[in-house]
């Protein structure tokens, strides 16, 4: 199996296994995003947001848009530039996250428990790497393997 497939599936596993643990509690996994981005920094920009949360700026209006009506998010002005509108989390969108929050922790804990802390932390360096650094033509530097095989 490619590289590019084996991410793919991992992520779609933990997805699914987070969308399995969201729906009872009426939540999608784009509003639990959202949840947690602005648990993390409240206040973000559209774009900022969308960036994090890897989807595009439509995508992410049609999110908003229901979390608005649901009163979880509500949108601002920026201070500093009145043009710009931010998301915020009310309220009841932290309240709502409070209940479910310890999932990814869950999840983090497992992921840790299956690989060991030195493997995760190899793992989480090495993605954080593709994140930053998308894959290109450019030939693998000399401390890189110069095949992956995986089967």
């Amino acid at each position: 199996m490619h590289l590019p497939d084996l991410i793919r599936g991992v992520n779609r596993r933990l997805e699914q296994t987070l969308e399995a643990e969201l729906k009872p509690r009426g939540m999608s996994l784009h509003q639990y995003r959202v949840l947690e981005a602005l648990t993390e920094r409240n206040g973000l920009p559209m774009g900022d947001l969308a960036i994090r949360l890897f989807v595009d700026g439509p995508t992410l209006t049609k999110i908003i848009d229901r979390m608005v009506e649901s009163a979880e998010v509500y949108r601002g002005p920026d201070p500093n530039d009145r043009r710009r509108v931010l998301i915020f989390l009310s309220r009841r969108g932290a309240a709502h996250f409070d209940g479910i929050g310890p999932l990814m922790s869950s999840m983090q804990r497992d992921i840790l428990d299956r690989l060991g802390a030195s493997d995760a932390a190899a793992l989480t360096s090495l993605l954080s790497e593709l994140l930053g650094d998308p894959v290109s033509s450019r030939p693998p530097a000399s401390h890189r393997r110069e095949t992956l095989d995986y089967k």
